[in-house]
Parts: structure tokens; sequence; C-alpha cells
């Protein structure tokens, strides 16, 4: 059973989706504004969020960035929006989401993504301490616990998915991943989105973490790799 805290300013799909929820054995709570949001995330502390991106008075986005810069431990959201374009979704990913669904939605397959998010949660608390918090290649230091990146002692910003793309080449050194790999591996099999985005992101990963990003080595026609 996870807390989950669903932001929806639709009271009928607000109370469908706490419904649905609670019936697949999590404790839920629904918000319909932004600031009801974030009163009720610090007072429920959830494991997972459910966020609609159009709300009446703060927008998902900014949501989304208050919760993100208020956090001692870090909580996967969900964004639930109409809006579907490709561009949205990146940016909706780049916000920090672990996921994007599309209005109209099938409560089935949001039910299955929920489920696949916290999996996905626990494989990296278990991964953590298993195989302990700390990556590192060169300069680059990745603590999994922490969620934290640092470039020769200096820390860095990474969104989730820059810290998802990180995490997965630190832990497969030399080994070559192509796009598809990491569309699947990093943003999951259901995202529905092109490779040119992997490109985009590993770019933007590169120019974060400065000369050290030169670890991440493009293969040509095939995808990228870290080298030592």
């Amino acid at each position: 059973m996870a807390r989950i805290l669903v932001i929806e300013d639709e009271q009928d799909l607000g109370s469908l989706l706490e419904y649905n929820l609670k019936a697949d054995g999590h404790q839920t709570e629904v918000a319909r504004t932004g600031a009801a949001a974030i009163a009720r995330y610090r007072a429920f502390k959830p494991d997972l969020v459910l966020l609609d991106l159009m709300l009446p008075d703060i927008s998902g986005s900014e949501v989304a960035r208050l919760i993100r810069e208020g956090e001692s431990r870090r909580v996967p959201i969900i964004m639930v929006t109409a809006r579907g374009e490709e561009t949205d979704r990146v940016k909706g990913l780049e916000l920090g989401a672990d996921d994007y669904v599309v209005k109209p939605f099938s409560v089935k397959e949001l039910l299955l993504r929920v489920r696949n998010v916290l999996r996905r949660q626990g494989d990296g608390a278990a991964e953590a301490a298993t195989q302990g918090a700390v990556s590192s290649s060169g300069e680059i230091m990745l603590d999994r616990e922490r969620h934290e990146v640092k470039v020769g002692g200096r820390a860095i910003v990474l969104t989730a998915l820059e810290f998802r793309l990180l995490k997965t080449f630190l832990e497969r050194p030399g080994r070559v991943q192509t796009r598809e790999t990491l569309l699947s591996d990093v943003w999951g099999i259901d995202a529905e989105i092109t490779t040119r985005t992997v490109d985009t992101h590993i770019k933007r990963l590169r120019e974060k973490l400065g000369s050290a990003g030169n670890v991440i080595e493009t293969i040509r026609g095939v995808g990228y790799k870290l080298v030592s």
C-alpha cells in the first residue's frame, strides 16, 4: 500500500481516481487546487503524486517545482493532463515527472503505470542498500539515496530524467546503450516519444557535466556508452 496524492480539479475524475486507487489498496487523498495540493503534500507526505497540469490557481508545472524544491526525499510524480503533444511530454519529464499520462486515459492503464513507478522507486531503494548508494566515474559522483550529483566535488542540478540517464550509464560502464534501450530503461517502455529526445537529453546532460561529460561517448549509428 502506498500513500497517493491526487491533484485534480475535475471533481468527477478526482473521485474516480480516488475510488480506484483505494480499491487497488492505496491510501489516497485528493486536492483540487495547487494551493491545497502544496498544503496536503506537506501534511500527507505521499509516496507518489498524480498531478494535473491545468489547475485553477497555480499551474501544475509550478506545483511540481515547489514539490521538488522542498523535498527531503524524492517522491515520484505522474503528470496527468490533456496536453498530449511530444513537446508537452518532454517538458513534463524535464520538470521531474516520472511518467506522463494523457487524457482521456484508461483507469486500468493508469493503475499499471502507478504500480510500475512505485516498483521502480522500490527497486532503486533496494539497489542503494545492496550495491551502495554512490556510483562514480572520474570526477563524477552520483549518490542514489541523496539524489545528488557532484563533479569534482561541485554539486550540479539535474532533472529526474538526466539523473536516471547518468545513473544508467554509471551502472553499465563500457556497454553500448542504444537509443531504444535508453527509452525503455530510462523513460519506461510506455514512453511515446522519439529517439531524437534521447539525443537532446544526452546533449543537455553533457553540458551540465562540463568537461567530465566527455565520458559519455557517441557510438555513431548505434547509441552511447560510458568510457573510463
